[in-house]
């Protein structure tokens, strides 16, 4: 069964969003979820985290950066063009209680899932304090939808484009150090560097944090064993066990040499995607 795309739209330089008809997916969709997505008989299956879903239209939003093959590949699909597969909703849903004050995060593409998992807090009765930072002004996207279902926005750029000048974590500090507002629970989601500096300024107060391991998933099913995570000194894979752990027990360092694992296949893949790209070009 193909999965039409009813829309796209370019939100940053290389940062990308499709609509994807999906019923199927969107019954049962729910914060913090993924899904499996392959453009043809012939490509890679890829982990794409849920943006938003429309349960009235059957419609999922998913949003990606295109750095290698495939999401190169999804990124010249146009409306009305075809996915061969859409499966899920995968992975474990965000645990999501009334706990009084959340800090949600979000760091460059990490923005986009970070959007159905404060709303969820926010629905649940929580004070839900955004943070979501990037390396530039034209790098960040949807404030307004996260100002919409959150207390507070607040944005940082590492430049100082827009927002405060720096990190996401430096904003945090500022809200516990500074501001010395009391915090339930801090989620953090984005770049692997980001989530362990976020992990490592929640630490001193013990304060629960979580992170989404999504940027560590290949397969998505458990059976490629890529991403096995060490918490708490025990082994998961992300994608059956998590996405979300606790950040305290992560053990970043390894994660972190664990994504560099396929850095020469993933090169030479787009290497090759490219060249025959140009190729027909010409032809």
């Amino acid at each position: 069964m193909p999965y039409k795309i009813l829309k796209t739209d370019t939100l940053a330089p290389k940062n990308k969003l499709i609509v994807v008809d999906a019923p199927m997916v969107v019954r049962h969709a729910r914060a913090g979820q993924f899904a499996i997505l392959r453009i043809d008989k012939e490509g890679e299956r890829i982990p794409l985290t849920l943006a938003d879903w429309d349960s009235e239209k059957g419609t999922v939003t998913f949003i990606f950066q295109e750095v290698g093959k495939t999401s190169i590949q999804l990124g010249t699909l146009k409306e009305g063009d075809e996915l061969l597969d859409v499966v899920g909703p995968l992975g474990n849903p965000t645990e999501v209680e009334k706990e009084g004050t959340i800090v949600t995060i979000g760091g460059g593409l990490g923005i986009a899932p970070l959007y159905p998992i404060s709303r969820a807090f926010h629905a649940n009765g929580n004070k839900v304090i955004c943070i979501i930072g990037a390396r530039n002004e034209e790098l960040l996207f949807w404030e307004d939808k996260l100002d919409s279902i959150s207390d507070e926005l607040r944005i940082c750029t590492d430049n100082g484009s827009k927002g405060r000048k720096g990190f996401v974590s430096d904003e945090l500090k500022h809200i516990m150090y500074d501001e010395k507002i009391h915090i339930d629970r801090v989620f953090a989601i984005g770049p692997t560097i980001m989530m362990k500096v976020v992990a490592d300024t929640t630490r001193p107060l013990e304060i629960p944090t979580v992170v989404s391991l999504n940027p560590i998933m290949v397969d998505g099913t458990g059976m490629c064993g890529a991403c096995r995570v060490e918490v708490g000194e025990k082994t998961f894979f992300t994608c059956v066990d998590g996405p979300d752990f606790d950040a305290h027990k992560v053990n970043f360092d390894m994660l972190m040499k664990r994504q560099k694992c396929f850095v020469n296949e993933e090169k030479r893949s787009t290497e090759i995607y490219l060249n025959k790209c140009q190729c027909a070009q010409k032809s």
